[in-house]
This record gives C-alpha cells, sequence and structure tokens, in this order.
C-alpha cells in the first residue's frame, strides 16, 4: 500500500485479511458448496434431500394422484367391496401420515440448503469488498500514472518553450 492510498488503515488491513482468505480458500481447493459431495452429508442429510426432491417431482405427484383416485374409485363401487367406504377415512388417515413425515424432512433439507446459501452470501460480499478495495487501489495508481504523466508533459512543454525564446532572441537583429 502506498502512502497516497485513497483507503483507510482499517479498509488496508481488511483488504489484506480478504486477499489472504482468498488465497487460503484456492490453495485448499475445498470442493464448491454447489458440488459439495454426498460424502460430507449425513446420513439423516442425504435422507432429507431425496424425500424433498421425491416429494416435489411431478412424477410423485402424478404417481400420488392416480393411486388417489384409484382408491376412491375402488372404495365407491358399493358397500360390500369397499373396505374405505366414504369418506375414506383410512385414505385421510395415510395422508395425514405422509404429511407428518414429509414435511419434517422436507424442512430439513430446505434448512440445509438455506445454510449453504448463506455461506454462499457471505463468500459473495467478501469477494465484493475485495474488488470494491481493488478497484479503489487501482484508480488510486491510474490517478498517480495520469498526475506523473501530466508533470512530464509541463516539464516538456516548459524546455520547449524556454528553447523556442533563446532561438527566438538568437533571430533578433541587433
Amino acid at each position: 500500500m502506498t502512502e497516497h492510498s485513497p483507503l483507510s488503515v482499517e479498509e488496508q488491513r481488511l483488504l489484506q485479511h480478504l486477499r489472504s482468505h482468498r488465497r487460503r480458500h484456492r490453495a485448499q481447493r475445498q470442493p464448491t458448496l454447489e458440488v459439495m459431495p454426498a460424502s460430507t452429508l449425513t446420513w439423516g442429510q442425504r435422507f432429507a434431500d431425496k424425500v424433498a426432491a421425491t416429494v416435489g417431482s411431478w412424477r410423485f405427484i402424478l404417481l400420488q394422484s392416480a393411486l388417489i383416485v384409484s382408491w376412491i374409485a375402488w372404495n365407491s363401487q358399493g358397500p360390500n367391496q369397499a373396505w374405505d367406504p366414504y369418506p375414506f377415512i383410512l385414505l385421510n388417515l395415510v395422508l395425514s401420515f405422509q404429511a407428518a413425515y414429509t414435511a419434517p424432512a422436507i424442512m430439513m433439507s430446505q434448512n440445509r440448503l438455506s445454510e449453504v446459501d448463506r455461506l454462499r452470501s457471505t463468500n459473495d460480499y467478501e469477494i465484493n469488498v475485495k474488488a470494491e478495495l481493488e478497484i479503489e487501489l487501482l484508480h488510486q495508481k491510474i490517478d498517480l500514472m495520469r498526475e506523473q504523466d501530466i508533470r512530464k508533459l509541463e516539464e516538456a512543454l516548459l524546455n520547449l518553450s524556454r528553447f523556442m525564446e533563446s532561438q527566438a532572441e538568437g533571430l533578433k537583429p541587433r
């Protein structure tokens, strides 16, 4: 960092910390959050993800709808053949049981994904802060280079003016 840095001491420390943090992160070559290997997840996390993926699919919705329609059709044929007559209390119990167990599994999966999203947004924030500080430093370096170029041009113009004046004095008649 230069003496003329537009960054405060605190910002310079933060930038150094973020730079070293990114270097360590790259050196560890940790798996990214998007492709986290299944081996790092617990059995419960893998199970919750599978339940959420299954219950949240069109295949499951269509299959369950077909089963419910079949159940109702079979038990609506007549009172002698119905093992779950209208109002389908057993069907209601089965669906309540399914909802009671799938809802917590889906919530566990969602909570884990929320944690992954929180880590990803924290990482994005750190990258954005580092980028902002780096851009400020680049602006400062470019401004310094422009100032140096302007000074060199002013010196060259001054030297050229002196040269022209000396040449003009040499051409004056005596």
